[in-house]
């Protein structure tokens, strides 16, 4: 049994050492968000992580959304632009099968990203939160603050569409 399945959630267990008050929740919905990735793919079948059950979005590509949306989002909050390889990466998220991936990989990838999101969230001064940041070419309008909510509940939202995806392509 893992440690996530006998402790209470992420955001029950206390602040996370080095991120200021205002960003907890962000902070608790990713690092929430990591265990239970991690809980989810124990054991996947590498085979089936290019399935897309009814026409949903595979479970490859979930993961492969889930470290791109917190860099891409995590980029416009430090109010850069998205470099070329971002975009790639972007593109790339709907080339399936990518038979280069293997689960581990992504896997990697996404831990690594939680880590770089926090590290980010560290260094976030609560006074620039609601700081105007634009999102692309058209600038769409948002805050600091705005990017990193919405990092944290699109990335549980794809937590959620990668966990009804692997029980259902599990099932077959």
């Amino acid at each position: 049994m893992s440690s996530s399945e006998t402790q209470p959630e992420v955001w029950q267990r206390g602040l996370v050492e080095g991120i200021p008050p205002l960003l907890q929740p962000v902070a608790h919905a990713i690092l929430q968000a990591r265990e239970e990735v991690f809980l989810i793919m124990k054991d996947f079948p590498q085979n089936l992580l290019w399935e897309k059950p009814a026409g949903v979005a595979s479970v490859g590509f979930h993961l492969q959304h889930l470290s791109g949306v917190l860099d891409r989002i995590f980029t416009y909050a430090r109010n850069e632009q998205l470099s070329t390889e971002q975009l790639q990466q972007l593109r790339n998220e709907n080339i399936s099968p990518n038979n280069d991936l293997r689960i581990e990989k992504l896997l990697e990838r996404f831990n690594k990203q939680v880590d770089f999101s926090l590290t980010q969230l560290k260094k976030t001064d609560e006074k620039t939160l609601t700081d105007f940041r634009g999102i692309g070419r058209k600038q769409i309008p948002t805050t600091v603050i705005g990017l990193l909510f919405h990092a944290a509940e699109h990335t549980m939202r794809h937590v959620g569409q990668l966990l009804v995806t692997v029980k259902f392509v599990c099932s077959l």
